[in-house]
């Protein structure tokens, strides 16, 4: 057996050994580069299949290429989808303190006024936090209803401490999609944050979803001022969050938001 042939079948078994170490596809590229160049090397020593041989290994490489190639792919987009989660992560844990205050303020000083409010409050309040440290653990996409009902437990909170200058419809019919968490509540919070601190004026907020030819459309509508891209930056960083983990999930799972 030629030395060529011999260091061919130990580089079979030294990838065989070593097959846990490599990822199923790349295993599998390599496999199968090696085992049919093997084969025609030995065959090669009996027979005259030189052409054969050479456009056999041109076509296994091309294909061992090919699988590689998509495995580093794979990873790329498992690596962003995990940096755009932990930018999630982190805006949940930077929730505005002022927020949480007023919350807590609110509900203190509800427990004499009204104490049942105080306690549809405290539900609400609870039901947002408890979705907010989900969305944390979560590295999958979740149910839009599960999405909605943080939506409306954060509203709900608002709507509390300014139930005279907040206004809030809903016409979500459509619901039977997913989508990654925290996309839909920081759209609304920053309609509300904006809209109530820059002007005494009242705001309405509207969510509606609705089935399309493409897949399924958010559509977040407000009539406050808006914010003032020059003055401050921090709406960018979350829209182009939700921007950038929805280019992330399977085309069959795409989706609109129009804010």
């Amino acid at each position: 057996m030629s030395p060529l042939a011999v260091i061919m079948i130990l580089n079979i078994a030294g990838l065989i050994r070593r097959r846990k170490k490599l990822s199923k596809r790349v295993f599998t590229a390599l496999l199968i580069y090696l085992v049919p160049t093997a084969v025609f090397i030995i065959m090669f020593m009996f027979a005259d299949v030189e052409i054969l041989v050479s456009f056999w290994m041109v076509l296994c490489a091309l294909t061992m290429f090919g699988l590689v190639l998509m495995d580093n792919v794979e990873q790329y987009m498992r690596q962003q989808r995990e940096i755009a989660n932990q930018r999630a992560g982190i805006m949940v844990l930077q929730m505005r303190p002022h927020f949480i205050y007023n919350t807590m303020m609110g509900i203190y000083y509800l427990c004499k006024q009204d104490a049942d409010k105080a306690q549809k409050v405290t539900l609400d309040f609870t039901t947002y936090l408890r979705k907010n440290f989900a969305a944390i653990a979560s590295e999958d996409t979740v149910p839009f209803k599960d999405e909605l009902e943080h939506t409306r437990a954060y509203l709900a909170v608002e709507q509390a401490q300014f139930e005279d200058s907040l206004f809030v419809s809903f016409d979500t019919p459509h619901t039977p999609f997913r989508v990654p968490p925290l996309t839909l509540q920081p759209i609304v919070e920053n309609a509300v944050k904006h809209g109530m601190s820059a002007s005494s004026d009242p705001i309405h907020i509207s969510v509606v979803t609705r089935k399309t030819d493409t897949g399924s459309e958010i559509i977040v509508e407000d009539d406050g001022p808006g914010f003032n891209p020059v003055d401050d930056n921090e709406p960018h960083i979350a829209l182009n969050n939700i921007r950038q983990r929805l280019e992330l999930i399977p085309p069959f799972d795409s989706m609109f938001l129009i804010t």
